[in-house]
């Protein structure tokens, strides 16, 4: 018989549960899905929808190729196909094996695990009712399943009742069915920045789905910050909070789970009210972490929360009795020292918990959980939301970074989605199918998380213009540079000679003393037979690797824009006539400007003399009037 305690706090959580179904009863939980392809046979080629798998690592931003087989025994894949004698291993050169298998009798994760075993590459999972499609999830707290969830790594879909006979029928015709699974549509990609966000928690004793949270958050920290760092995300944590119904507002099992009077609660951590940590001291770690994103990002550095979250889990588990306010203190003041995270703005932030009153923060998250737009409600924790769609599959660094990196538009992926770990270089393969000028070692094709573009590239500033597959060729000035613009050019005898034209529509053409077409060769003119220069009476010409030599009999010199031979006699003297000539026009301006120099100071001179003599007789009117003392002596 169950006891008083334990029915008590199951009947508390069914209202936690309902709380949270009333909350949310206006929106609406979105399933995330792939496009799948039938493209074989012909009578049942096309598209369909699936529902992606919550656990596995699903292909996002890929696509996977296959055959369908549906298996004569186990067909709802609940046993090791091992005991039957089956084995989906692809044979070389063939297609792998996608295994089709019933709903029913056992977990879905199950169905995928053994066929994963047996050498499945995906699982299709038909539906056994007429339904609208639903997410396919992990078992809750089901010690056995936990051992093979986490290794589970093929990715898997759930299909409607009708295709899957579809597909049965096809099968057991003989047909070969070929499918193709595709999700490179499965995240919004419009632009060169990701955000996303993640929905967890800071319990760390709730099993094993928060085993996995805690491991992902370590696992993912550098990545994480790295694109944070180089403004290539927007990040955005995010936690799940319950109300109390109002019936239980002021019971025990509502205050010791709750905060602010009922209106922020989360469940026992144990599960057990009489002992251990309860629900609200979850509330109050999930309020102080939601406010160090807070601070920190209002300092411009929201990286800072992975740090805090990750050292809080390393330094204050609830296992080792850590998990409270002094051990938290402790993480922030140290990272205060390295990040500038102020513990007293944080204390601002989280508010007074025993407060009759709403929490702006708190109220902000119950807001949030609640779907906008394409993303549907947060049900499901942990929950990762990748430009508003909602992730599915496995919680793992190398498979959200391939989530995360398929949000980006085309060609502007940074290079940590570019490794060899998240995506294949398609540009390795024979130059991905696009343009390639092996001599200059420049290519059109451009890696990209998708696969690759064909695009004529921007080298050394200077572009390539062409459709990217057969063609490219250098545009604009500084073309000359590579490769020599693709025109012809040669060096010989210290010499070095060039058809292309530096400029923007310059096109390739043979220069001076030479013929051709400018790309593949130019040929030197022979100007003496050609008789296009030296062809004076007096000439001799003798032609050179793109010019010519002309010489002149006697003590003639040639004159070569004129093309004609002059006296170097009849030069020298017209040349000494020109010196005499400048030395007389430059004496006569240096005597003229003495001269003009002498009369304006004579002049000034003169000038002075005069005013002195006539100072000495008459008044001028520079001076004031001399009293006249006789007149006055007589008056």
């Amino acid at each position: 018989m169950e006891s008083h305690g334990s029915i008590t706090l199951k009947l508390f959580l069914g209202f936690l549960f309902l709380s949270l179904n009333v909350h949310t009863s206006v929106s609406r939980f979105v399933v995330e899905k792939n496009s799948l392809m039938v493209t074989s046979p012909e009578k049942i080629k096309g598209s369909h929808d699936s529902a992606i798998g919550n656990f596995g690592i699903p292909q996002y931003g890929g696509s996977m190729a296959g055959a369908v087989t549906y298996p004569k025994d186990n067909r709802k894949g609940c046993r090791e196909f091992g005991d039957f004698g089956i084995s989906f291993k692809a044979k070389p050169g063939a297609l792998p094996n996608f295994v089709l298998v019933d709903r029913g009798d056992c977990f879905f994760a199950l169905k995928v695990w053994n066929a994963q075993k047996a050498g499945a590459s995906a699982v299709l999972v038909a539906d056994d009712i007429e339904e609208a499609l639903i997410t396919m999830d992990t078992p809750e707290e089901d010690i056995s399943s936990a051992k093979y969830i986490e290794n589970i790594t093929i990715p898997s879909a759930l299909i409607d009742k009708s295709f899957g006979e579809t597909l049965k029928k096809a099968l057991s015709g003989g047909e070969m069915v070929n499918v193709n699974l595709d999700w490179r549509e499965a995240v919004p990609h419009p632009d060169d920045r990701v955000e996303y966000e993640l929905w967890t928690n800071s319990n760390d004793e709730c099993g094993v789905k928060c085993d996995m949270l805690m491991a992902f958050v370590k696992e993912f920290r550098g990545p994480a910050q790295i694109l944070e760092k180089g403004g290539y995300t927007q990040f955005t944590p995010h936690y799940i909070t319950w109300y109390c119904p109002m019936t239980f507002t002021l019971s025990r099992q509502c205050k010791s789970q709750c905060i602010n009077h009922g209106r922020y609660c989360a469940p026992d951590p144990e599960q057990d009210f009489s002992s251990g940590y309860e629900g609200k001291d979850v509330v109050l770690e999930n309020l102080r972490q939601l406010c160090v994103f807070k601070v920190a990002n209002e300092s411009k550095k929201p990286w800072v929360w992975w740090d805090y979250v990750t050292d809080f889990q390393i330094r204050c588990p609830m296992k080792d009795k850590k998990y409270n306010k002094e051990c938290a203190d402790a993480v922030i003041k140290s990272l205060d020292v390295c990040t500038g995270l102020d513990a007293k703005k944080i204390e601002k932030c989280m508010g007074d918990p025993n407060a009759d009153a709403d929490n702006p923060v708190l109220k902000e998250e119950q807001d949030a959980q609640v779907g906008k737009g394409s993303r549907g409600d947060v049900t499901i924790l942990p929950t990762l939301v990748v430009n508003n769609r909602q992730y599915r599959g496995k919680l793992e660094k190398g498979a959200v970074l391939k989530a995360i990196c398929s949000g980006f538009e085309e060609t502007t992926e940074p290079a940590v989605c570019l490794s060899g770990d998240v995506e294949t270089n398609e540009c390795l393969d024979n130059n991905g199918g696009c343009w390639q000028d092996k001599t200059a070692n420049v290519t059109a094709c451009k890696d990209t998380f998708r696969g690759r573009v064909c695009e004529c590239p921007l080298v050394d500033g200077v572009q390539f213009k062409g459709d990217g597959y057969s063609h490219c060729e250098v545009s604009g000035p500084g073309k000359c540079k590579i490769n020599n613009g693709g025109c012809w050019h040669e060096s010989k005898d210290g010499h070095t000679y060039s058809a292309c034209l530096d400029s923007e529509n310059g096109k390739c053409q043979c220069p001076p003393g030479f013929k051709g077409d400018g790309v593949k060769s130019c040929v030197d003119i022979d100007e003496c037979k050609e008789r296009k220069a030296c062809q004076c009476s007096e000439c001799s010409c003798k032609n050179t690797w793109g010019s010519y030599e002309c010489t002149c009999s006697g003590d003639l010199l040639y004159i070569r824009d004129h093309d004609t031979c002059i006296s170097k006699t009849a030069t020298e003297v017209r040349s000494a006539w020109a010196a005499v000539w400048i030395i007389l026009i430059g004496l006569a301006m240096a005597g003229g400007g003495a001269y003009l120099v002498y009369k304006y100071r004579l002049r000034s001179y003169m000038d002075s003399e005069i005013r002195a003599i006539m100072a000495q007789y008459m008044p001028l009117d520079s001076q004031s009037e001399v009293p006249n003392h006789v007149n006055d002596e007589r008056a």
